[in-house]
C-alpha cells in the first residue's frame, strides 16, 4: 500500500472496545487494545502515507459458531448478549467501510447504546451488568460438561466447515437500522435539515 500510495485497512472492533462486560475480560481487553493500536496507526498513516485509509468497524453481538465451541465453565449454553445480528450484517458493514474509508462505523443500535451508556452513566451500567450480565450471556439450555467440546487446544471445525453462522439463526437480525443511518449520512442529514426547516417555518408562521 505504501508503494502505491493508497489502500484501505479495516479493523474489526466491537462495542466491547468501549465497554467491558463480565465473563469477557480477555475479549474486552483485546478489543480495547485494537482501539488503541488503531488510533496510533491512523496518526502514523496520516504522517507517512495519507492515501491509505484506516477504518474501525464496531460490531454488536453476531451469530457466529464461537458460542458452541468456546471453553466455558458456565452451567448453561453460552450466547452473545441479545439482540443478535446475522453475520451478513457485519460483512456488509466491513465491505462498505473498505470501499468508503470512514473513520469509524458503528453497527447496530446496541453498539451506540453501549458507548453512550458508558459515557453518561458508567456506574449505573456497572450495576446493571453485575445484575444481568451473567444470565444475558447464557441460554436456558444446560450444558453437559462431559460432552462439551471446545476449540482452545484444537480446532472445533476440523471435521467439517461450520461456516459463519452459529446456532442462533432463528433469533438473528438480518438488518440494522443504525448501520443504514451510518452508511447514509448525507441523506439522513438532508432529511433532518428539511424537517428542521419545516418546523422553523411553521413556528414562524404561527407568530406572524
Amino acid at each position: 500500500m505504501r508503494a502505491h500510495g493508497r489502500g484501505a485497512i479495516v479493523q474489526v472492533g466491537s462495542a466491547l472496545a468501549y465497554r467491558g462486560i463480565p465473563l469477557q475480560s480477555a475479549y474486552c481487553a483485546s478489543k480495547h487494545a485494537i482501539q488503541g493500536f488503531n488510533d496510533s496507526l491512523r496518526a502514523e498513516l496520516l504522517h507517512d502515507c495519507p492515501g491509505v485509509k484506516l477504518s474501525m468497524v464496531q460490531l454488536p453481538a453476531v451469530n457466529t459458531p464461537q458460542f458452541s465451541w468456546v471453553r466455558t465453565r458456565l452451567p448453561r449454553h453460552p450466547q452473545p448478549v441479545p439482540p443478535i445480528f446475522a453475520p451478513e450484517v457485519a460483512a456488509r458493514a466491513i465491505v462498505w467501510a473498505a470501499d468508503r474509508g470512514p473513520h469509524e462505523l458503528n453497527v447496530g443500535g446496541p453498539t451506540w447504546k453501549a458507548r453512550l451508556g458508558d459515557t453518561l452513566f458508567p456506574g449505573l451500567l456497572d450495576r446493571k451488568l453485575a445484575r444481568d450480565g451473567y444470565d444475558s450471556q447464557q441460554t436456558d439450555t444446560p450444558i453437559d460438561p462431559a460432552a462439551w467440546r471446545d476449540n482452545l487446544d484444537q480446532p472445533g471445525d476440523a471435521d467439517r466447515d461450520r461456516g459463519a453462522e452459529g446456532v442462533f439463526t432463528d433469533r438473528a437480525r438480518g438488518r440494522s437500522a443504525a448501520l443504514w443511518v451510518g452508511t447514509h449520512k448525507p441523506a439522513v442529514t438532508a432529511a433532518g435539515l428539511g424537517v428542521l426547516a419545516l418546523t422553523l417555518g411553521g413556528l414562524a408562521r404561527r407568530h406572524r
